[in-house]
């Protein structure tokens, strides 16, 4: 995929509403001033207040995120970046699919592909 580098300040939310926190182990490459993101790293779920519809609701709210299409050329430390039109999936703790990766937010300076 192809579009703004995804960084560590970039704003990603579940479907729900619940906020993505990026946890990278990059320390070299810089986009916009903050860290590149590759599909390696770690992103974590809170704040999702999704329920299966039963009698009573049963709590099944979005914890991770997990990617499907990196970027296809620009790699860190040998992994791919990810970019706003990369493609990623939010999963409950079940590792249910529960909806795309939303990114609302991003650096504007940088493209990666």
């Amino acid at each position: 995929m192809a579009g703004k580098a995804l960084t560590t300040a970039s704003t990603l939310q579940c479907p729900h509403g619940g906020q993505v926190q990026i946890s990278s182990s990059n320390t070299t490459v810089k986009a916009g001033g903050s860290a590149a993101v590759t599909s390696a790293d770690t992103f974590s779920i809170s704040g999702c207040p999704f329920q299966i519809p039963a009698t009573p609701p049963i709590p099944s709210p979005c914890v991770r995120a997990q990617w499907l299409v990196p970027d296809l050329q620009t790699k860190v430390g040998g992994t791919a970046t990810l970019s706003e039109g990369s493609s990623g999936l939010c999963l409950a703790a079940t590792s249910v699919p529960q909806g795309p990766v939303s990114v609302t937010n991003t650096q504007t300076s940088v493209q990666t592909r």
